[in-house]
């Protein structure tokens, strides 16, 4: 039987093989390529710094925010359409001034940014989980089901993903019923603009998936019986998710966009959760009495999350392309 020795013998081993397998990882990372092509492009390093720190900022806005804008005793209607605080008229309080029910700009934007950010994330996870499987089953299966997949990409690619977002949209204002459709309109911008990105994905996999499954290790892996699902998700998958993390990054800059159009259009999330493209609608009704602030910050603020995300992703693209190492 095995004593305690043993047993806290054994248990030092096998944390000592952790650390040391983890410390192999973190040596392979910092000697790949694509460490490498990171580090020396200054574009890329800013970038992802701006967008981590805007990310980090809008996930603690609770903690880094100067007030919470959801909470009523927090701010004052005497202190509305204040000015930032470098003009002449503005409060130290207020670092980029106040809307016009008095709520600290800075605030409503890493709150905003929360909503913008959670509406992007998860229309993309819903694009990839609806497009990557459809492009697997695309180009491995190929015949009529690639066929089928093929048409209806083509049709939706047709319309605008804004109108379809639209038309989702219109569709579930009818079919819902109206105390709940407030509840239900960030599930609903979800769908609407994720659904409108799947095509992206299940073109490219497909794409992929036609070069894949013709190579030598997935003819080895179907002479010995592994069977086809097995093969895509162990073997094919894992070859293609290169080019969708590029389409990915790229289409949450999108994403944003696109959520931030329809909020400013009204058909996006409610007034009660406002996103960045809320809080420009708002202030745009401000615009010519002045008060610009209330609706160039939040924009100004959408610009720099979209662009620095554009960026990375345009460092990623050339960085997983072959043709470019």
């Amino acid at each position: 039987m095995a004593t305690d020795t043993d047993r806290s013998v054994a248990d030092f081993e096998a944390a000592a093989k952790e650390r040391t397998g983890f410390s192999d990882w973190l040596r392979r990372a910092r000697e790949s390529d694509l460490w490498h092509s990171f580090k020396n492009s200054p574009v890329a390093v800013v970038a992802s710094v701006v967008s981590l720190v805007l990310i980090f900022s809008a996930i603690f806005a609770h903690w880094i925010a100067p007030t919470n804008p959801f909470d009523l005793a927090q701010f004052d209607l005497l202190d509305s359409e204040l000015p930032p605080a470098w003009l002449e008229e503005g409060d130290s309080r207020f670092l980029l001034g106040t809307d016009d029910q008095g709520r600290d700009i800075l605030s409503t934007i890493l709150y905003g940014s929360r909503i913008s950010l959670l509406v992007g994330f998860a229309s993309v996870l819903f694009a990839m989980a609806v497009g990557i499987p459809l492009g697997l089953i695309s180009g491995y299966y190929g015949g009529r089901t690639d066929a089928i997949i093929m048409r209806i990409a083509d049709v939706q690619l047709s319309f605008p993903a804004i109108l379809i977002a639209f038309l989702i949209d219109g569709m579930a204002r009818g079919i819902l019923p109206r105390d709940i459709h407030d509840e239900m309109a960030l599930y609903v911008l979800v769908f609407a603009i994720g659904i409108s990105g799947w095509v992206q994905y299940a073109r490219t996999v497909r794409g992929s998936t036609l070069v894949e499954k013709n190579k030598e290790y997935v003819q080895a892996a179907r002479v010995i019986g592994i069977r086809r699902g097995t093969i895509l998700i162990r073997h094919i998958l894992p070859n293609v998710m290169g080019p969708v993390l590029v389409i990915a990054t790229i289409h949450l800059a999108v994403a944003i966009i696109t959520e931030a159009t329809l909020s400013f259009l009204g058909v996006g999330v409610p007034p009660t959760s406002p996103s960045l493209g809320t809080l420009i609608r708002i202030g745009n009704d401000f615009l010519f009495s002045g008060i610009w602030w209330i609706t160039i910050m939040p924009g100004i603020a959408l610009i720099v999350l979209v662009l620095a995300i554009n960026l990375v992703g345009d460092w990623l693209r050339d960085a997983l392309n072959p043709k470019l190492r």
